[in-house]
């Protein structure tokens, strides 16, 4: 990563008032930067454990806010239906025992929760860390089996829910 990161000023808003996201916005045709995130055992997980697959990496703030859980909650009922051709991963801050709490709590069992709280790395190479609260911004990234970003939706308003459809069949177009 550079010395120095991209700051976007104004970039989402949080209830209204403006954020900044920290590192580049990744675009459609890039090599998805490669990252090490926790996993709910602790265990390291990075964009090779998903080899072969299409990818839809889902960015939230927290699973223990309304919006995230019910976001998580809508792709894991999706990811039932899309097969093993096709890698869930909803991404946060939060820690790896929460989000295994999280997802015992809400009965989910499709989708991968995985933490960036480590580091924060993953938040700036995917360029969705809030600067200022240090949480990571709201948006579905798809990366193809070849691991090239396929499609990016960044929801500007970070308590806002994301366009599932759009997101779902740029999927199902990657693979």
């Amino acid at each position: 990563m550079p010395a120095t990161l991209t700051e976007r000023p104004e970039a989402v808003t949080l209830k209204g008032n403006p954020k900044t996201l920290v590192g580049d916005a990744l675009k459609v045709g890039d090599t998805a930067p490669d990252f090490t995130l926790k996993a709910n055992d602790m265990s390291d997980k990075t964009l090779t454990d998903y080899e072969g697959k299409v990818k839809i990496v889902v960015t939230v703030p927290s699973l223990d806010t309304p919006v995230c859980d019910t976001e998580a909650r809508k792709f894991n009922e999706h990811a039932a239906a899309l097969g093993d051709d096709f890698a869930v991963l909803i991404v946060s801050i939060d820690l790896p025992m929460a989000q295994k709490r999280w997802c015992g709590a809400a009965g989910v069992a499709n989708v991968e929760t995985l933490s960036d709280y480590l580091t924060g790395d993953f938040g700036r190479a995917y360029g969705v860390k809030i600067k200022e609260i240090g949480l990571l911004a709201r948006s579905i990234i798809i990366v193809d089996a070849d691991n090239k970003i396929a499609y990016t939706q960044l929801v500007k308003e970070v308590a806002e829910e994301p366009d599932y459809d759009a997101a779902l069949q740029a999927a199902k177009d990657a693979a």
